[in-house]
């Protein structure tokens, strides 16, 4: 090894915060600097506007795709942002779009966190050739300009307006994204799952993007899960033509569980499971939920003598292979401090979760099954053949 490899030292060490930590490794931000990121930052200017909508300080969010590759995502919530944040020198919506928040994974479960790495709508900013914000209260209209993590202008008075809210629009850059386009099908899944998950929130997506081929889709599901199980078997044959759904709070685990089923038809099994509000590839909400349904329909089997003393319980393990067959379900639980296994937060790990939500689907679904005999017989016939 030559003497210019081995002369390493802290003068050759680069050290980048910011803007420019964000600008240089996006990809680690937003998880791509294709497709896939460019929707990470709709989703990232969103979350502040839909978390307004949840907590009753608004009641809609209208996202626009423009002819111009921009992004508009407009709100009628307060307008928050005009007055100086403590210790910043800044108002609050300067402070939003040009400071990096560091944030931990735990959130109300109130809240939908929509970010992807915890850092605040700052990475929209940082990552849009231009962007602007405007906030209506109290009767007045403000304005403020940002480009590529910064300021341009400061806020300021720009007349004034009625109603109040926020509109964020933004041009994401293309020397960040190239010729990447931001997929509607992608936005739409995505927006429809909150809307499913979450009871009264109203989102609208229009793609303006070109002319004459306008497109616009509104959410809003006042059954919660239980619209998102009729949704995804929606082309099966039910077994029972009832939803079967239910919501409470869960004081041992600090949260709630929401969780809805249906057996249908088809084959194999349709289980989609949330943790405040995120995707998961599994974890203690989705093995309660899955020993619960197991522990029903055995109980249930053995006081109709459907099962006898040699035959073993369906446990768990064999809820995918028998019980799962046909089976369409959503388990969604809200959590105060949630904990996640691994840096991508697709596992959930809270112990508490497992025994809270396998108790309550229990219960729950043993209850249907007795006021529901006719019903509960031909799911019992689909899972164990009498």
């Amino acid at each position: 090894m030559g003497e210019e490899a081995t002369n390493y030292d802290a003068s050759q060490i680069q050290v980048l915060e910011g803007w420019e930590a964000i600008r240089k490794r996006a990809g680690m931000y937003i998880g791509s600097t294709g497709e896939r990121g460019l929707s990470q930052l709709v989703f990232e200017a969103a979350g502040r506007a839909v978390n307004d909508v949840l907590a009753g300080r608004a009641s809609h969010v209208d996202i626009t795709l423009m002819p111009d590759g921009g992004v508009c995502l407009a709100d009628d919530g307060p307008g928050d942002g005009v007055d100086e944040v403590g210790g910043t020198g800044m108002p609050g919506l300067e402070a939003l779009f040009t400071r990096m928040q560091t944030r931990t994974w735990s959130c109300s479960r109130r809240d939908v966190e929509m970010d992807l790495c915890g850092v605040g709508p700052f990475v929209v900013n940082a990552l849009s050739s231009r962007m602007t914000a405007e906030v209506r209260r109290g009767g007045v209209r403000w304005i403020q300009e940002y480009a590529r993590g910064v300021a341009l202008t400061p806020l300021t008075e720009a007349g004034a307006s009625t109603g109040s809210g926020t509109t964020v629009t933004f041009w994401p850059d293309a020397e960040i994204f190239g010729s990447a386009e931001l997929s509607f099908e992608a936005l739409t899944g995505r927006f429809r799952e909150l809307a499913l998950l979450n009871r009264g929130l109203q989102v609208s997506l229009t793609d303006r993007r070109r002319p004459g081929e306008s497109r616009a889709v509104r959410f809003r599901y006042p059954d919660g899960v239980r619209d998102f199980v009729a949704l995804l078997d929606e082309r099966e044959a039910p077994v029972h033509p009832q939803v079967i759904g239910f919501e409470q709070e869960e004081p041992r685990m600090a949260g709630t569980v929401e969780v809805a089923l249906r057996w249908c038809g088809g084959a194999g099994e349709r289980v989609r499971s949330f943790a405040n509000s995120r995707p998961t590839d599994g974890g203690t909400h989705e093995r309660g939920f899955r020993e619960g349904v197991a522990a029903a329909v055995t109980a249930y089997a053995r006081q109709r003598q459907l099962l006898s003393t040699a035959d073993a319980d369906l446990d768990a393990e064999r809820v995918a292979e028998r019980v799962g067959e046909g089976l369409t379900a959503v388990v969604s639980v809200k959590l105060d401090d949630p904990e996640f296994l691994g840096s991508t937060c697709g596992v959930l790990g809270n112990t508490a979760v497992r025994a809270c939500v396998g108790q309550a689907v229990q219960e729950r679904l043993g209850g249907w099954l007795e006021a529901h005999p006719e019903h509960a017989a031909a799911v019992l016939d689909r899972i164990i053949g009498r």
